[in-house]
Order: C-alpha cells, then structure tokens, then sequence
C-alpha cells in the first residue's frame, strides 16, 4: 500500500470514502511528461530514441526565436504539425487510470506537459488537465491574438506553408509554448496549487528536466507530498521520492493507481 502523505485537510471530496463516514482518501496530483504519450505512438524528445536525441537540429522547430525570425524553420514547425501521430493517435491504459482516479474523486489535478490531448479523449475532466506547454488543437495570431483551429490551417499547408493571419497579416502559431516563451500563468499557478496541496505526488514519463514544470515534484515534497515517480531512466529528483518505479508506464502507472485506490 502507498500510505498518504503526511499533510491534512478539511474537505471532503463528493463520493469519497470520507464523505461516506471511512477513512479520507489520498488526495492526488499527477505531473506527466511525453513518456506517458510513447505507447500512443507519440515519440518523447529528451529520452534515448527521442526526437531531439537523434536530430538536435529538430529542437529549433520549437525556439521562439527561431520560428519568429526564420521561414524556413515556420514552414518545416507547420510540416512537423501535420505529420505528428498526435492527430490519430489513442489514449493508453495509463491514460484511461487516471480517470479512474477522477472517478474516485482522489484526482486533484492532472498537470501535463503533453500538447497531444490524450488525457481528455481519455476522459479526464478539462478544468482537471492542467496544459502546462499549450495544446496542438488550437492556433493563434502572435501580433493580434487571434484565433484558429490548427487543424484549419493544416488543411491549407500546401497552398500557404508559412501560415498569416487574415486579420492583421501576422505569424500564425500552434498553441504550444515554445523554448524563449512564458509559460501560461494562470495554468501553472493552478498547478503549483495542486503540488502544494496533495498528499500524494506521481511524476510520471517525464525527465524532470524543463522548467518551471519540473520544480512541481519539489514544491509537492516541500509542502508534505509522498513523491512517486515513475520513469524508466533516472532523474534529478529520485532524491526527493519515497518511491521509485523503472517498469513500463502503460503497467506501472495503473497498478499504482489500483494501490492508491485500494488503501
């Protein structure tokens, strides 16, 4: 059994086993990493076979600067849109686990660094995913803001392969943050908000490596949080965690939440 962690709250969670007069579920926030998306058929970036590990050059599709300053790089980043797995890929069982956690009314947050939508065709609950680097579903004008369906433009990429804005003329781009860009404020306020009040913690698929996203296994420890984390290499903080797990994450992640769930 995975015990809670060692912080205490008031509330009572609708459908809980406290709300039902038993002992008070583990209240549980989630960071994911693009390791959770691998057996969707979605490559990571950072691990051994990852996109960026095999073609470093690649990493400039995502640089804000780049992607601003140079066409070439615009029109490769809208061709990588196109072609990404995202659009057909399938949730997993690590997936469909978590909502088993939402469920059980045990899930506080989910905070992703995933832009592939594969927690919510999972099922998991919109205001409960927390889209810490953006989402690939939807584009925006970067001089007025306006707004588009990726998938619109997507459409037109063999007419117009450096997609502007029909309003102002400006540089249309992917919801998704780039390296040199803020990450959306009140989305990681909110996520901050879940690691600082969990007893549980699960980092899962993710190489704790990019920040700000990565400093949320550390505020949960800090504020009290059981840190678990599940990814099969290691990471900068193993140190901090009470549990450790090297396993697949489509067997992993699911035996854990039966765990969680079970005591």
């Amino acid at each position: 059994m995975v015990a809670a962690g060692r912080r205490t709250f008031s509330r009572v969670r609708p459908g809980s086993r406290e709300a039902a007069g038993g002992a008070r579920d583990p209240w549980i926030t989630v960071l994911t990493g693009a390791g959770i998306s691998t057996g969707s058929g979605i490559p990571d970036f950072r691990g051994p076979a990852g996109v960026w590990t095999l073609d470093p050059e690649s990493e400039k599709l995502l640089d804000h600067d780049w992607y601003v300053n140079d066409a070439d790089v615009r029109r490769r980043t809208w061709q990588m849109w196109r072609e990404s797995p995202v659009w057909s890929a399938e949730p997993t069982a690590a997936h469909a686990s978590l909502v088993e956690l939402e469920w059980a009314g045990a899930l506080r947050g989910i905070c992703t660094q995933n832009f592939d939508g594969l927690h919510q065709r999972a099922g998991s609950s919109r205001g409960l995913v927390l889209e810490l680097h953006g989402s690939l579903t939807g584009s925006h004008c970067m001089a007025c803001g306006a707004r588009r369906p990726t998938a619109d433009l997507l459409v037109h990429l063999d007419v117009d392969p450096d997609p502007h804005c029909v309003s102002c003329g400006g540089l249309m781009a992917a919801d998704v943050v780039m390296f040199g860009e803020s990450l959306p404020g009140a989305v990681l306020d909110a996520a901050v908000e879940a690691a600082s009040s969990c007893d549980v913690f699960v980092a899962v698929g993710s190489t704790l490596t990019v920040q700000p996203a990565a400093s949320l296994t550390g505020v949960a420890a800090r504020a009290g949080a059981r840190v678990i984390i599940i990814n099969a290499e290691p990471t900068l903080y193993d140190r901090l965690a009470d549990e450790v797990d090297r396993r697949p994450i489509e067997q992993a992640l699911p035996a854990l939440v039966r765990r969680l769930l079970a005591g």
